[in-house]
Order: structure tokens, then sequence, then C-alpha cells
């Protein structure tokens, strides 16, 4: 659990709505943002393989992170 905790620090705070609401925003605006540099980024011919496997890495990034702050804030990990 304490790995986790160190790769997703903002799942770890979601104890109330509101530190549910924040983290949900800072994951989703975070890789929304990110998504769209290296999907810009990715257009590049000779390196665009490379930011297509680092969008893809960062995509699932956010969705652990999600699924993970849901988790904490009904209580099934803690």
């Amino acid at each position: 659990m304490d790995l986790l905790k160190k790769f997703f620090p903002f799942s770890f705070k979601a104890k109330d709505v509101t530190g549910l609401i924040v983290a949900l925003i800072v994951y989703v605006v975070v890789c929304g943002i990110c998504g769209a540099v290296i999907g810009w980024l990715a257009a590049i011919p000779l390196i665009g393989i490379i930011f297509s496997i680092l969008g893809s890495v960062l995509g699932l990034y956010g969705l652990v992170g999600i699924i993970l702050t849901v988790l904490v804030f009904v209580k099934v990990i803690s």
C-alpha cells in the first residue's frame, strides 16, 4: 500500500467529498493537458511512436488514479 501512496498521492486524500472532487479534477486536468501536448508531439514522424506510448501510459496512470480515488472515498481501501 505504501508503494501506491507514493505513486498516487492525490488518490489517498479523498477522505471527504471535497477531497474526492479535488483529486478527480487534478487527474482529469493534468491528463487532459499532458494528453493534448503529447498528442501534438506524437505527430512528429521520428519520435511519434515514443510519444504515443508515453501518452498511453499517462492515460493509464490517470485511469488508475481515478479508480483508486473512488475506492478510497468509499472506504474499500485505506
